[in-house]
């Protein structure tokens, strides 16, 4: 039923619970693929403070991090017999999450409760609520509580 799987992620232990739930997923369903990606923000400083060459430098470390982070997670489910792709979007988390599913036919989203940013941030309420509430593809959110098997 599902081909296509995604998984956002931001680098926190709570985004990666979702994991194993991508795990469980992908052998009830003989998904062909998942695509772990991560949504890089726009610079926090105003433009017209920050040199356009400083702002492309920021913007490539960002990139080169979170390609290696992803590129670890991919290993170990690749090492489960996953077949993993990974991205990278830019802009606010829910809107990159939502836009890079419809663009690349994402079948269903699988994301944590809660990121980085704690509670304040991806509590029910913020980017997970919105990804569910905006989303035209089925969503399975993951309690940041922990995983049962």
């Amino acid at each position: 039923m599902y081909q296509k799987m995604l998984a956002p992620l931001d680098g926190s232990e709570l985004a990666e619970r979702a994991l194993e739930h991508i795990k469980i997923v992908t052998e009830g369903s003989r998904a062909s693929k998942v695509v772990l990606l991560q949504v890089i923000p726009w610079p926090a400083h105003p433009a017209h403070t920050l040199s356009d060459e400083l702002i492309r430098s920021e913007g490539r470390k960002a990139e080169a991090g979170a390609r290696d982070y992803l590129a670890r997670v991919a290993d170990s489910l690749k090492a489960d017999g996953i077949a993993v792709e990974i991205d990278i979007a830019h802009g606010g988390a829910a809107e990159g999450i939502l836009d890079y599913a419809k663009q690349n036919k994402v079948d269903l989203i699988v994301m944590s409760t809660h990121g980085r940013s704690g509670v304040s941030r991806w509590f029910f309420g913020s980017v997970a609520e919105r990804v569910l509430r905006h989303s035209v593809i089925p969503v399975l959110i993951v309690p940041s509580f922990g995983v049962r098997r």
